[in-house]
């Protein structure tokens, strides 16, 4: 019984920015319990490569190109999906960018383009899911938060307040949609081994920092969100709701 409440068979996930990174572990994780998994991302050869690779390991996976920041395109792929009989049960609203420069340096097309990647397109890609989830009484929505959903760092304030708003646009969502079945989730990774943060984690001083700072000694893994994104995307969360679940080390608990 315990192992049937987190089977995703008969499910089928959309998770953004999946070609590679954090999205990509967790998508293959989902595919992994069961579940379909609708792969996104804009670089159309990239999507492709790593929606073959999940087929290749006998996963039902297909491609949805598109960029979160363009409205129309989503409203588009959405359709698509609705006229192929697709019916996204678990949305993981993941594509996200990260800029470093200090606020006094930071031009408002900056601040604004993060924003509308990182908070904005959860915002619009879950309002197209909602509305199809609504009707069926039933679906997952993940947003990928971060530690900075709780705590600012000098040198990442749009990043900083995307995260935040992250937070609250997940509490927004239960407030709204909980009655329909609906439960709206979130993940917030601590310091993660990928691309995005090649620099940091090779940079010797930050690198002493992470492993200083964080209680496991260590940098986290992008297979290590699995398991919450397992959890939050099955029947073993269905009263679980407006929550942020910190994959972090420990990092947040201690000062």
């Amino acid at each position: 019984m315990s192992t049937a409440l987190f089977d995703l068979r008969g499910r089928t996930a959309l998770v953004t920015g999946s070609s590679r990174g954090l999205g990509n572990a967790m998508a293959r994780g989902l595919a992994e319990a069961g579940a379909a998994v609708v792969l996104n991302g804009s670089d159309p050869e990239r999507l492709a490569a790593a929606a073959a690779d999940l087929r290749a390991a006998g996963h039902d996976a297909c491609e949805a190109c598109f960029d979160v920041t363009d409205e129309a395109a989503i409203t588009a792929a959405f359709r698509r999906l609705d006229t192929t009989g697709v019916a996204v049960d678990i949305l993981v609203n993941n594509a996200g960018i990260q800029l470093r420069r200090p606020m006094v340096e930071l031009a408002t097309e900056d601040w604004r383009r993060v924003l509308e990647i990182n908070l904005t397109s959860a915002f619009v890609i879950g309002r197209e899911a909602a509305r199809r989830m609504i009707p069926r009484g039933r679906g997952k929505i993940i947003n990928i938060g971060s530690l900075t959903s709780d705590a600012a760092r000098a040198t990442v304030a749009p990043y900083t307040v995307a995260k935040g708003g992250i937070k609250m646009l997940t509490r927004a969502m239960t407030a709204e949609w909980a009655e329909h079945g609906i439960q709206a989730n979130a993940i917030g990774p601590g310091y993660m081994l990928t691309d995005m943060n090649r620099a940091l984690v090779d940079n010797p001083a930050f690198d002493a920092w992470v492993k200083g700072r964080t209680p496991s000694r260590r940098w986290g893994r992008p297979e290590e969100l699995i398991g919450a994104a397992v959890f939050l995307a099955s029947a073993a969360s269905d009263y679980v709701n407006g929550q942020i679940i910190y994959v972090d080390g420990g990092m947040l608990a201690v000062l």
